[in-house]
């Protein structure tokens, strides 16, 4: 007698099987730097001919992030204020572009292939390179002396933090390529007799957008966060992984390293968990409803 699985445990099976092979190479390979990291944040660790020499010092390494060291909290400050700021505009530029990749034109494999070639190119000490050189601005802000023109019609802060997002234009485009192929797989998922038959009673494509478009794509929204907000904190020009390794390889100062280490881990688990808190409700009415 066939045993009969409910469509919720059939999902659960489903996930695991996606997420097993990580998990096993989590435990083979990760774990065990992860706990060797938390034992030396509680240590201060001395270099010698027999290796690293370990001494007890407790919390000391955490005091020291927030009171002695003058550059861990300001960086920590700018690099929430980048987050914060490129992660919606990632979101929204990802988004328009799969809407416009996924309607039937010509050519619409070589421009996804065009949106996604930055992601193979631009990562890692590439990336970094480029940074180095200025790659990321655009110059023309600076060639025409935008500031000045439009003082004149904008108030000053506004100005100028309308041109800083506005600079930051190519880092959006480039780190939305995974962000535009996921909501792209999502929009593709969602059955075109939905948007005939809104059609049908009068909705618009606005209406249908958000009616139709927008709470099939929600799934694919929030793990977009999860990715967006994850790969702010640990890209090239991250000022607090800039610093975590100048501490490590540049001062040799493993066990505050490893401190400031858990301490930025720490903040980005509770920001993540805040992101499964706002989604959550709508994600479960979704799935009472599928």
């Amino acid at each position: 007698m066939k045993s009969k699985m409910s469509m919720r445990s059939r999902h659960i099976w489903e996930g695991y099987s996606f997420v097993g092979l990580w998990i096993i190479g989590f435990f083979l390979f990760m774990a065990i730097p992860l706990g060797r990291s938390l034992y030396f944040s509680f240590q201060d660790l001395k270099t010698s001919r027999e290796g690293l020499i370990a001494e007890y010092v407790g919390l000391l390494h955490y005091r020291a992030a927030f009171t002695v060291d003058v550059n861990f909290l300001p960086l920590l400050r700018d690099t929430m204020k980048t987050m914060v700021s490129h992660v919606p505009l990632i979101l929204i530029f990802a988004m328009a572009s799969a809407l416009l990749l996924n309607r039937h034109a010509r050519g619409r494999l070589l421009f996804r292939g065009i949106f996604f070639l930055p992601v193979i190119i631009a990562s890692g000490s590439i990336l970094k390179k480029l940074l180095e050189q200025g790659a990321a601005q655009l110059p023309i802000f600076m060639e025409y002396d935008l500031y000045s023109k439009l003082r004149l019609f904008i108030p000053g802060d506004v100005l100028v933090r309308l041109l800083e997002y506005s600079d930051s234009l190519t880092l959006v485009m480039w780190d939305s390529g995974v962000q535009t192929l996921i909501f792209l797989a999502g929009l593709q998922t969602i059955s075109p007799q939905l948007y005939e038959a809104a059609k049908c009673d009068g909705a618009t494509k606005w209406e249908s957008f958000w009616k139709i478009t927008f709470p099939m794509i929600l799934p694919m929204i929030f793990v977009n966060t999860l990715f967006t907000m994850v790969s702010s904190f640990t890209k090239a020009d991250n000022h607090i992984m800039n610093h975590i390794r100048t501490v490590v390889f540049g001062n040799n100062n493993y066990g505050y390293g490893s401190a400031i280490g858990w301490i930025y881990f720490i903040i980005i688990f509770f920001l993540l968990g805040i992101v499964f808190l706002l989604f959550r409700k709508s994600l479960a009415s979704m799935e009472g409803r599928g």
